[in-house]
């Protein structure tokens, strides 16, 4: 795998003042986040992780986690860089890792977790390769070798559900619908899938199609016309999702594009 800025394999958002909690979801990549301002809060399932400004979280690959604010009153500012683990395996010749401990705090990181983030916003091919290399060969210090390869979530007994939803993602979702593919009421689907999941089939069906949607904005993209495509409501119903899970309205992410 060569290493491009096509961003396939890596991309990058800036939030400058969080004012919204973010409800429990994951990500495919490895979230790597450095802390510019305020304290930020990380809920996994069996641990709480405060990270002030000036030091770096790390989520791995389909870790269910939340983003709460600490406060009413918070201002949290940060960056975030996404790098998939097919990209880390390539760059670690191979070798699958994963962070236990999931903070960092280093002046070294930090500096070129900035170079590379500024490399991106530029846009330069050989300095995004240049940091990024540097970036990962110093993380692998802080990572241990996770002996199993990251996958989608287990649904056990529910495993034919989520690649209904992948293959359906534009489609209107029906929990009757999805709950006699499972051979169980509603209620106990619900119950199950949440279970399995850490989400509710509807919250994660929304935050699958938000992840979806998101590659497809560009700075040509009629942002109606994907909301229309994905079957949301209306824009307003759109955007207020999409800022739930991704931190900035699809109108001002489109626009950190275009700037790039």
């Amino acid at each position: 795998m060569e290493i491009t800025t096509s961003f396939d394999d890596l991309d990058s958002i800036s939030i400058e003042n969080q004012t919204t909690n973010f409800p429990k979801h994951f990500h495919e990549t490895f979230c790597i986040s450095l802390i510019h301002k305020g304290i930020e809060q990380i809920n996994f399932n069996n641990q709480r992780l405060f990270s002030e400004a000036g030091s770096i979280s790390i989520a791995n690959p389909y870790e269910i986690h939340s983003n709460p604010l600490t406060d009413s009153n918070s201002h949290l500012k940060f960056d975030t860089i996404y790098i998939s683990n097919e990209l880390m395996k390539y760059l670690l010749n191979g070798k699958n890792i994963m962070f236990v401990n999931r903070k960092i705090n280093h002046k070294k990181v930090n500096k070129l977790f900035v170079e590379l983030k500024n490399a991106m916003d530029k846009n330069n091919s050989e300095s995004v390769k240049f940091y990024l290399r540097q970036f990962v060969n110093i993380l692998k210090f802080y990572s241990q070798e996770n002996k199993k390869e990251y996958s989608e979530l287990n649904f056990s007994s529910i495993n034919q559900i989520n690649g209904y939803i992948e293959n359906h993602i534009y489609e209107k979702f029906c929990l009757n619908e999805l709950s006699k593919m499972a051979n169980i009421n509603k209620f106990g689907f619900v119950k199950k899938f949440k279970s399995s999941t850490g989400m509710t089939p509807m919250n994660y069906i929304l935050m699958r199609k938000i992840f979806s949607c998101k590659k497809l904005i560009t700075q040509d993209s009629e942002l109606t016309e994907i909301a229309y495509q994905y079957n949301f409501t209306d824009m307003a119903h759109f955007s207020k999702t999409f800022k739930r899970y991704i931190g900035l309205s699809p109108k001002k992410y489109q626009k950190r594009i275009v700037q790039e």
